[in-house]
């Protein structure tokens, strides 16, 4: 579990161990809020963040697949309520 002051989230993924506290606080902003998923992905050396409801995570991997750069460190958080 990973607490933050946006709230609790569990680490589902951390490919290339994307995950970075605070680099995700930066880029944070309350429109995530609704979302029960946030995926960040690496791009061009900047984090960038989707927010995903809870009966879409095939549509992550999706948006990874399609979106993200091919081979592009990521990870997904699960919000716990």
């Amino acid at each position: 579990m990973i607490e933050t002051e946006f709230g609790k989230f569990e680490l589902i993924k951390d490919y290339k161990e994307a995950f970075d506290i605070k680099t995700f606080s930066e880029r944070y902003v309350k429109y995530f809020d609704q979302y029960p998923y946030i995926v960040g992905d690496i791009s061009a050396d900047m984090l960038r963040l989707k927010g995903f409801n809870s009966n879409t995570e095939n549509q992550i991997y999706d948006y990874l697949m399609e979106s993200a750069t091919p081979n592009a460190p990521y990870f997904i958080l699960k919000r716990i309520k």
